[in-house]
């Protein structure tokens, strides 16, 4: 039998940052303050979202709402990189992207961690954009995992397959 194992991976549903979008979209079209602001949120590409707003402030406000739509749907804004509003003829534009996938650089900052804390017969190996972690005791995989939990590395981690 195989030891243990689990996957470190950071992925976004993109059908639940798609309903955040448009009900970010709806509720910049209802709320009185945003009237007439032609504030606007919408996909701008695969990953990419593109806020748009008369001025600054409300740019900014847009996007703070559609932060407050990610938090609910349960998306993390680790997951969520955005710029500053850079003004776009009438128009304040700013552009921000949905993160999938572990860096390498971030992926061996991750196996670093474990390997310092010195877990015995646990390994991590980097599989492309996610992480395989493996060892001997399912109880040394749950501390890795609370060890993980624990810092902040900067992006949305999830443990997938766990076995």
């Amino acid at each position: 039998m195989a030891d243990p194992s689990f996957d470190v991976v950071s992925k976004v549903d993109r059908q639940e940052v798609d309903n955040a979008l448009n009900q970010a979209s709806k509720e910049l079209s209802q709320r009185f303050d945003f009237r007439g602001t032609g504030a606007q949120v919408s996909w701008s590409g695969e990953e990419a979202v593109s806020i748009q707003a008369e001025t600054e402030e409300r740019c900014r406000a847009a996007v703070e709402v559609f932060k407050e739509k990610l938090i609910k749907r349960g998306i993390s804004l680790k997951a969520f990189e955005v710029g500053d509003p850079q003004p776009s003829g009438r128009t304040h534009r700013v552009t921000g992207t949905i993160v999938q996938g572990i860096a390498s650089d971030k992926a061996k900052e991750i196996s670093k961690a474990i390997r310092d804390e010195k877990f015995k017969g646990v390994q991590a190996q980097i599989q492309g954009d996610q992480l395989r972690v493996s060892g001997k005791k399912k109880d040394d995989l749950q501390a890795v995992i609370a060890l993980l939990k624990g810092k902040d590395f900067g992006i949305a981690l999830q443990f997938t397959n766990y076995r």
